[in-house]
């Protein structure tokens, strides 16, 4: 078969070892999940694929690599029944619904609300026990004028970084650090990643909300939150901000990263979204497998587009509910074709460069 609604990539090392010698499900060392808010609706179905039908056949233990939203879908993943969890969030996430013109308090305690039906009365205990995967959560602390909730000096300090990262992506360190939370029991290969100013705050039982919803705390959006337990004092905020995408080490000596994404490419941080030069490190991406819808599939969506949160001005809820449920059922075809692909092995032979 060839595939009509995904588009298969790889690395260097991961493209050559694949079409060599098929794809081995136990060489899966890390799965990564990208910022994107809505758009991660896309990869739902395909999250319960995976979950059914590569998760029983990897050896541990394997990192779950996320930012944002993907740390969100990532908290599902570590779940004893992730999809039930998935589906959890998938309704939850669809029927947000907020007043006329909802601030960021209305915002982000309906974030909170959300990540409390996705989390279950368990979740936290099943995330930091789970025998196979290895939480990680990227967020950023913020410095300066961008610890503010004031909306002026926030605006100020964002538009202050974006236009230096224009320069180079590195003074971005001047703003905010790299705040990694990570499972104790296993290093993953990130976790002294370079670049950028990093702390490490062991994940457990009394942070790991507040990590979750901090990595998806988008600025002027929702409230960064404060003083997270474990970590340095100041104001967490969403990890996509220099890792929007992960440019950074995915994979640990010869195993592969799988990297279920939006698009066909990975943008490294959240300020680089137009900027077309700025590309990834190859050697961060040598060993990583990225699956992601064709555009083939994108066009035949309602509106021919992934969702995303300018759909919530877009549309009236129900019109916005409905879109969403309709692309939603669409994806299943992702993951139809994604199934046949591993059961048949026939992954390499449809692979492209990364």
């Amino acid at each position: 078969m060839k595939p009509v609604s995904l588009t298969l990539k790889a690395g260097a090392s991961a493209l050559k070892s694949v079409r060599s010698n098929g794809f081995d499900i136990a060489s899966v060392g890390t799965i990564a999940g990208a910022s994107g808010g809505a758009k991660w609706l896309i990869l739902s179905q395909l999250d319960k694929v995976i979950l059914r039908q590569l998760v029983p056949g990897l050896k541990g233990p394997v990192h779950l690599l996320g930012s944002s939203i993907g740390s969100w879908r990532f908290a599902c993943y570590a779940q004893r029944d992730p999809v039930a969890a998935i589906e959890r969030f998938e309704t939850a996430y669809i029927e947000q619904s907020f007043s006329e013109q909802p601030d960021v308090h209305e915002i982000t305690a309906k974030s909170r609300e959300i990540i409390e039906l996705l989390l279950g009365e368990s979740g936290v205990d099943e995330i930091l026990s789970h025998p196979l995967f290895r939480t990680h959560v990227m967020a950023v602390r913020s410095r300066h004028v961008l610890a503010s909730e004031r909306r002026s000096l926030l605006s100020l300090g964002l538009l202050t970084a974006a236009s230096l990262n224009l320069l180079h992506r590195r003074t971005l360190g001047l703003f905010f650090e790299r705040a990694l939370f990570f499972d104790t029991r296993d290093q993953p290969p990130f976790f002294e990643v370079s670049g950028f100013p990093l702390q490490q705050i062991a994940l457990n039982a009394e942070n790991l909300r507040d990590a979750v919803v901090a990595t998806g705390a988008i600025p002027l959006v929702l409230s960064g939150v404060r003083d997270i337990v474990g970590a340095a004092p100041g104001v967490y905020r969403d990890g996509g901000i220099i890792d929007y995408h992960h440019d950074l080490p995915h994979s640990d000596g010869d195993r592969l990263t799988l990297y279920p994404h939006f698009y066909d490419h990975i943008i490294p941080g959240w300020f680089d979204k137009r900027l077309s030069w700025r590309r990834p490190d190859p050697k961060h991406i040598d060993r990583t497998l990225l699956i992601s819808p064709s555009a083939e599939f994108v066009s035949r969506l309602p509106n021919g587009k992934i969702p995303d949160r300018t759909d919530f001005v877009k549309y009236t809820p129900t019109e916005r509910i409905a879109i969403w449920r309709s692309c939603v059922k669409a994806c299943e075809q992702l993951a139809d074709e994604f199934s046949e692909l591993i059961e048949k092995d026939q992954l390499g032979a449809h692979l492209q460069p990364l």
